[in-house]
């Protein structure tokens, strides 16, 4: 495929154009893949620093990063590298995130500023509270730690952080702001209380993880869905792997959509999240894969028998369940996500 951006491309690489998108409330565009960068449980910060060069260079033009992350200097310098070889800075998305540690008023413009700079940016396209609780843990944890401060959502504090967000986009240092991992009791209250509503809600989904009444809230209220762990996560960290944990890649639907195709089956699941309406966020430093998990999305899409098969392995298996971020209270992870409509105190 001819690529049309002056960047210098690779020539395998897909043109961005064709590139699907999904629309935010404002009239904006967010392209409709975008890759991950959390890999510091497994690799480098370099090595995902290569990984989004090459991604920029066969066409992907959203990154999602966050500070926690612990690799926002090396894709800044990235970042320069490929502005200064002739990508135009309003041709990508570029997200990053607050960490839980700097919730507080005074911590949260100079902690947005800290990921400004390392991504060498004059302004970023979305910044994300990357969880609801200002509860930090250290790295590398066992499952079952616990930081003695930790404390429930409470939704006066949130609004505190939120308020700072604001005035972010008020400075034209942030073109959009949003959430990440909430559920709708904490939306609903954000939605009412916000002056800038989120323009989008960071979430995990997969096919056996649809999350199918907070996909449409999101939706019915203007926000985009962007869909972390898109295949199931089948790199993340082993604090996170419990023994009910299902596999996406190895369900009998996926794998016969694949066989179908002719492509591994984490295609089908991407093809899947991107005909659905979310903005899945994969992660890989392998170029073979994503590259044709770009490809894949240019090209032939799901029929809707597919996509009906797929939305009944629906297991309700939710991957990535929190637990460290849990107060002495709470009775255990399922406390973080109201599964009642309430929140959890």
């Amino acid at each position: 495929m001819t690529i049309t951006s002056i960047y210098t491309s690779d020539p395998d690489g897909v043109d961005p154009a064709l590139v699907p998108y999904q629309m935010l409330y404002n009239g904006t565009k967010i392209p409709a893949i975008g890759l991950g960068t959390f890999g510091s449980d497994k690799y480098s910060a370099q090595e995902v620093g290569e990984a989004v060069r090459g991604a920029l260079r066969i066409g992907y033009r959203h990154i999602d990063c966050a500070a926690v992350y612990g690799n926002e200097l090396v894709i800044g310098s990235v970042l320069h590298d490929a502005l200064a070889e002739g990508l135009k800075r309003e041709e990508i998305w570029i997200t990053s995130k607050l960490w839980n540690d700097k919730h507080a008023e005074a911590d949260v413009i100079p902690a947005f500023e800290k990921s400004r700079t390392e991504l060498r940016l004059d302004y970023l396209d979305l910044y994300l509270i990357h969880w609801p609780f200002p509860n930090h843990h250290a790295p590398g944890v066992d499952v079952n730690s616990r930081d003695p401060h930790a404390k429930p959502y409470i939704h006066e504090e949130f609004m505190k952080t939120w308020r700072q967000l604001e005035t972010l986009v008020d400075r034209g240092l942030v073109r959009h702001i949003g959430t990440s991992n909430m559920t709708i009791a904490k939306l609903k209250l954000l939605l009412r209380d916000a002056r800038i509503k989120p323009a989008c809600n960071e979430m995990e989904l997969h096919p056996h993880f649809q999350q199918e009444e907070l996909f449409d809230f999101v939706r019915a209220n203007g926000i985009v869905p962007i869909g972390y762990s898109p295949i199931g996560s089948p790199s993340r960290p082993e604090r996170d792997r419990t023994r009910d944990d299902t596999v996406d890649v190895e369900d009998p639907v996926i794998v016969h959509i694949a066989e179908r195709l002719g492509v591994h089956p984490a295609i089908v699941c991407i093809k899947w999240a991107v005909q659905r309406g979310q903005v899945p966020i994969p992660f890989s430093v392998k170029r073979s894969q994503y590259l044709s998990t770009l490809r894949a999305i240019v090209g032939e899409p799901l029929t809707d028998e597919d996509m009906q098969a797929i939305a009944a392995i629906d297991k309700n298996c939710r991957l990535i369940k929190g637990q460290v971020f849990l107060w002495e209270s709470a009775k255990d992870w399922e406390d973080l996500w109201d599964l009642d409509g309430e929140i959890a105190q």
